[in-house]
C-alpha cells in the first residue's frame, strides 16, 4: 500500500498547463533522488501515449517501461493544485501524483485509489483541500464514500437454529472488520428484525458503528423467529449515509420479489448485485462465460486497461469480470476504476461473465482485444 507523509504533497500549486506541471513533478522527483534528471522524457512521452487522467480530479503522471532504468527508487510526489490544471478534453486536475517505479508499483498504487476514483465528491474535497493531511486522508480513503460490503463480512449456510445465533455471527462479522463496537453487537441480538419476506430478515443500527457496511447471514437448518420461517438475516450498521445504495438495491429487490435468488446467490454476485447497486436479475440461465489469460507484461495499468474498457462499453449485454488470481471479487467490465482496481498483473486470468443479446460477440472482441495486447502490442 502507497504509504503517504506530508513530505510527499506539495501544497498550493498552479501551473499553465500539464506539461509544465508534470515538468515541476519530474523536476521534484529528480531532486528527492529517485530518478535521473532524463526520467522527465519519459514522463512526457507517456503523456503523448495515452493522458494519465483518471477521473475525480486525479492523475498520475509516470515514466515509459523504457525509462524505468532512470528510476533509483520508487516513490511519488503529490501536487495540489486548488485552481486545477487542464489535462485535456477539459478534465482539471487538483492532485497529480508523479510515480517514480522500478517495476510495477504503479497498479499498486492504482488500486488503492480505485475506492476515491469511483465515487462522488472527492473531486470538490481535492479541490478545497488546505493541509497536507487532508490529502493524505482523501487518497489513503480514509474519507467513506461508500458503505462496506465484501466476502469478510458474508457467512452462508451457517448452521444457525435461531435468531439470536443469526445476529450474532452477523455481528461478529461486522466487528472483525473493525467496522463496529462490541456495543453494536450487544445490542443486536436483542433487537427485533423486520421480516423482508421469503425469509429474509433485516436488522439495523447506528449505535457504535465506525463505519457504515452490511453484513449477510443464511442458515442452513431450520430456523424461525416468531413462528416465521428465517432463512436469511442482513444487518447493516450506518454512521453515514453511505448505506442508502444497499437500500435502494434491498427496496428494488423485494419489489421484484428476489429475495429467493439472493438467499441462494453466491458471494461473488451477492459482492456484485449490492456494490454495483445492478438492478436486473442477479442470476441468469443464459449467461456466457469466457476466461482469458492477460499477456501484456506489465499488466493491467492505466492505458491498457481503458482500452478493454472502451472496446467492453459499445455492447448492451451486462458484463461482469472477476480476476481469478487475484482477490476474489466481481466487478463491473465497463467500469474503468473497477477493473483498474482488480490489481491485474502479467498472466492473470480474467473470468468475463456476460449476459445479453450480445453477450456472445462482447466476449469475442474481449478475446480479440486481450490476444491483441490491448494497444501495447
Amino acid at each position: 500500500m502507497l504509504k503517504l507523509t506530508n513530505d510527499d504533497i506539495t501544497m498550493a500549486q498552479a501551473a499553465k498547463d500539464k506539461i509544465a506541471a508534470i515538468t515541476t513533478i519530474a523536476e521534484q522527483l529528480n531532486e528527492r533522488g529517485l530518478v535521473t534528471s532524463e526520467y522527465v522524457t519519459g514522463m512526457l512521452n507517456r503523456e503523448l501515449q495515452n493522458s494519465t487522467y483518471l477521473g475525480n480530479g486525479i492523475a498520475i503522471p509516470h515514466g515509459t517501461t523504457d525509462t524505468r532504468d532512470l528510476v533509483n527508487e520508487t516513490g511519488v510526489v503529490i501536487h495540489h493544485f486548488p485552481d486545477g490544471v487542464n489535462w485535456g478534453d477539459n478534465n482539471l486536475v487538483y492532485v497529480a501524483i508523479g510515480i517514480a517505479a522500478k517495476s510495477d508499483e504503479h497498479l499498486g498504487i492504482l488500486k488503492q485509489l480505485t475506492k476515491v476514483l469511483s465515487v462522488d465528491g472527492v473531486e470538490e474535497k481535492l479541490k478545497a483541500a488546505t493541509t497536507e493531511q487532508d490529502i493524505i486522508t482523501l487518497l489513503n480513503g480514509d474519507v467513506q464514500f461508500e458503505a462496506d460490503f465484501n466476502q469478510q463480512l458474508m457467512q452462508l449456510n451457517f448452521p444457525a437454529t435461531d435468531m439470536i445465533q443469526m445476529a450474532a455471527v452477523a455481528g461478529g462479522c461486522l466487528k472483525n472488520q473493525d467496522c463496529v463496537a462490541q456495543q453494536f453487537v450487544a445490542e443486536l441480538v436483542v433487537k427485533a428484525p423486520t421480516h423482508l419476506g421469503n425469509g429474509l430478515w433485516l436488522i439495523s443500527g447506528d449505535k457504535a458503528v465506525n463505519r457504515s457496511a452490511m453484513a449477510f447471514v443464511t442458515t442452513s437448518e431450520h430456523c424461525e423467529f416468531n413462528g416465521e420461517v428465517v432463512k436469511g438475516l442482513i444487518v447493516i450498521a450506518a454512521c453515514n449515509d453511505t448505506h442508502h445504495g444497499f437500500l435502494k438495491t434491498l427496496s428494488h429487490c423485494i419489489f421484484e420479489q428476489q429475495q429467493g435468488e439472493l438467499l441462494i446467490a453466491s458471494k461473488d454476485k451477492l459482492i456484485a448485485y449490492f456494490t454495483n447497486h445492478e438492478e436486473d436479475d442477479i442470476s441468469s440461465d443464459s449467461a456466457l462465460t469466457e476466461t482469458f489469460r492477460i499477456n501484456n507484461t506489465h499488466g493491467l495499468h492505466a492505458r491498457p486497461s481503458a482500452m478493454l474498457v472502451a472496446t467492453i462499453k459499445p455492447f448492451s449485454a451486462n458484463i461482469m469480470v472477476k480476476n481469478l488470481d487475484g482477490e476474489d471479487k466481481t466487478v463491473n467490465a465497463k467500469s474503468l476504476m473497477k477493473v483498474i482496481g482488480l490489481g491485474v498483473k502479467y498472466g492473470d486470468r480474467l473470468q468475463f461473465i456476460a449476459d445479453g443479446d450480445d453477450a456472445k460477440q462482447a466476449l469475442a472482441a474481449i478475446s480479440e482485444a486481450i490476444v491483441s495486447g490491448l494497444s501495447e502490442g
